[in-house]
């Protein structure tokens, strides 16, 4: 039988994990990376502690030097994909080479969200999104002493977070009436918010910025109540879009690119994982683009067996997302402002403590959570929640100070079956669950 050529696009988690879950499978085939970094694999959920001069650039890395030739890859980096031609099955990169493949996994990931600004393009304004981006503000750090930071989510806090670690002052401007307006409820982001400010990072909410100041570089922002104060460095931290551009009008797109449960795009031999994945969420019963590293390394690795040739079944993900701030820990997962008669909340807070834990549930399930400071439970509230454990009976514990997993085994002795969604019965494929 003839060996195969496997193109993957990107060398993050959801690229690595294919390579590795193909050679598990499938030794000889031809594997080709491309990758539009001049870098190795490193891992971006990192790359504040590199701002913050916490960790070297020797921690970013995420596989050894030698891990192209321990798989037998040839790696395409610095490498721009110019075209996918899905007719032909070719790939077309920057210098002109055309690349013939059998099967391509898509995980370009995404890109920081641009913003139109006036002064946008002066020296001394960033994005934070690659090694680049963190080394291009590293340069900078010893002729900065204010910052402003343009928004309050996991990008723009945790630059924020970095900056002041290296003895910045830092301003951080933020449109939403709370930071984490997308992982948090009011509530508990008004717990890391007051952490952050008592920590010296000064923080606006309902407000944007309508130009960056200065001449050549930046000198300051100007803000919509007419206010304005000055710095040297701005970051740009609005969230993240997906790169699905180059797969536009070839495959089935939404929010991201669809995908089935074997990660297989509406083109059978083309498979998408990671930030540009749009499937299946466990908790919200529906679609979604859940761009966080797990999900990625895990639909990577079931894209690469199902690439191979060894059939298997991907269950779904669900959102989470954890941070920790001068020592309080948060962890959010599933739906966390649940919109809906259907939902009820289960909330305990410890205001003294900044302690926070809040579970929504849905038909006596749990669907959703924040834990802010006593985090150490969110794997029984994960596993109660993915199993589809009906918590009923422990209700009124749920959130209680002293609920541990000794309480839920047997509730999950009994209901240990009770999840399976029942698309899942092909006695030809190998069931992987998240779980």
């Amino acid at each position: 039988m003839k060996d195969k050529t496997f193109v993957i696009i990107g060398n993050s988690a959801a690229g690595l994990s294919c390579i590795e879950a193909i050679r598990e499978n499938d030794k000889d085939s031809k594997i080709i990376n491309i990758s539009q970094e001049a870098h190795p694999p490193y891992s971006r959920c990192l790359l504040s502690y590199y701002l913050a001069g916490a960790i070297d650039k020797e921690r970013l890395w995420v596989r050894s030097k030698d891990y192209y030739k321990d798989f037998n890859v040839e790696p395409l980096l610095k490498t721009e994909v110019a075209s996918i031609d899905e007719k032909n099955k070719t790939v077309k990169v920057s210098g002109g080479r055309t690349i013939n493949f059998d099967c391509l996994l898509f995980g370009a990931g995404g890109s920081a969200k641009k913003v139109d600004l006036k002064g946008i393009d002066k020296k001394g304004v960033f994005y934070l999104r690659t090694l680049d981006d963190a080394d291009r503000i590293r340069a900078m750090l010893k002729c900065v002493k204010d910052v402003a930071v343009l928004g309050g989510g996991l990008i723009g806090l945790r630059a924020a977070y970095g900056l002041s670690r290296q003895g910045k002052k830092v301003h951080v401007i933020v449109k939403s009436s709370h930071v984490f307006s997308q992982i948090l409820d009011f509530e508990s982001a008004d717990m890391i918010r007051q952490e952050l400010v008592q920590n010296g990072i000064q923080i606006r909410t309902g407000l944007a910025a309508v130009e960056i100041l200065g001449k050549e570089k930046c000198e300051g922002v100007l803000l919509d109540d007419g206010s304005r104060f000055e710095c040297q460095l701005v970051i740009i931290g609005k969230g993240v879009s997906a790169n699905i551009d180059l797969l536009k009008d070839k495959v089935k797109i939404n929010e991201g690119i669809i995908v089935d449960d074997y990660l297989r795009t509406s083109q059978d031999f083309i498979y998408a994982a990671g930030d540009v994945a749009e499937g299946y969420d466990v908790l919200e019963g529906k679609p979604s683009v859940n761009a966080i590293w797990p999900a990625a390394v895990r639909q990577g690795k079931i894209a690469g067996f199902n690439i191979s040739g060894q059939k298997t079944i991907y269950e779904g993900s669900c959102r989470m997302n954890s941070v920790d701030f001068f020592g309080i820990a948060c962890i959010s997962f599933g739906i966390v402002r649940p919109q809906g008669s259907e939902f009820e909340e289960l909330i305990h807070g410890n205001l003294s403590k900044n302690i926070y834990r809040k579970i929504v549930l849905k038909n006596n399930r749990i669907v959703g959570g924040i834990l802010v400071t006593d985090v150490e439970k969110h794997g029984v509230y994960m596993h109660l929640a993915l199993q589809k454990i009906d918590i009923s009976d422990i209700k009124d514990i749920l959130v209680d100070e002293y609920f541990d997993f000794g309480k839920v085994i047997p509730l999950i002795k009994r209901q240990k079956d009770s999840f399976t969604r029942p698309e899942y019965q092909d006695a030809n494929s190998t069931y992987t669950s998240i779980f």
